[in-house]
């Protein structure tokens, strides 16, 4: 499944890095002998700090805010996916992420995230040109997020 991932997505497994937390299952023997049987690092958060990982955090948040959390158990394991199906595709495909300039997490790992924000950047100048009384300084940075890292390697920072 990782080696399909990694072709289908274009990502280098080289250097690959699994965060979870410090669950038994991520840290048993078999999951660690196939996580170096891969190649791929595994990383762990820290004791009592549910914070290690901000990206996943986001999405548990607002899974668990979301309108549609079932306030009941699921009625069976089929049903339990396709409720995590459904919502994974709207995180994906429809919710703007303010931390990525509000473009859809979709929209940033296929590169249109660049041309959206152009778009958004010429109409707020444009709108600022048409009524400068409206602005009191410059309009909002619609500069496309560079790279993000959970773990920057040393010397680097969050981009």
């Amino acid at each position: 499944m990782i080696r399909k991932t990694c072709l289908a997505e274009g990502v280098h497994q080289d250097g690959l890095v699994l965060h979870s937390d410090n669950g038994g299952p991520m840290k048993g023997a078999t999951m660690l002998a196939t996580l170096q049987r891969l190649g791929i690092v595994p990383s762990f958060s820290r004791p009592s700090v549910s914070d290690d990982n901000p990206y996943s955090e986001s999405l548990f948040r607002t899974m668990k805010y979301s309108p549609a959390f079932p306030d009941k158990p699921f009625k069976s394991l089929t049903t339990a996916r396709q409720w995590v199906h459904e919502f994974v595709s709207w995180y994906n495909e429809e919710h703007r992420h303010s931390a990525i300039r509000y473009v859809t997490p979709g929209q940033r790992h296929r590169g249109e995230d660049v041309a959206i924000l152009d778009e958004r950047q010429r109409v707020y100048e444009a709108a600022k040109q048409a009524h400068p009384e409206r602005w009191s300084g410059n309009t909002r940075d619609w500069t496309p997020i560079g790279e993000v890292w959970l773990n920057p390697p040393n010397g680097l920072l969050r981009g």
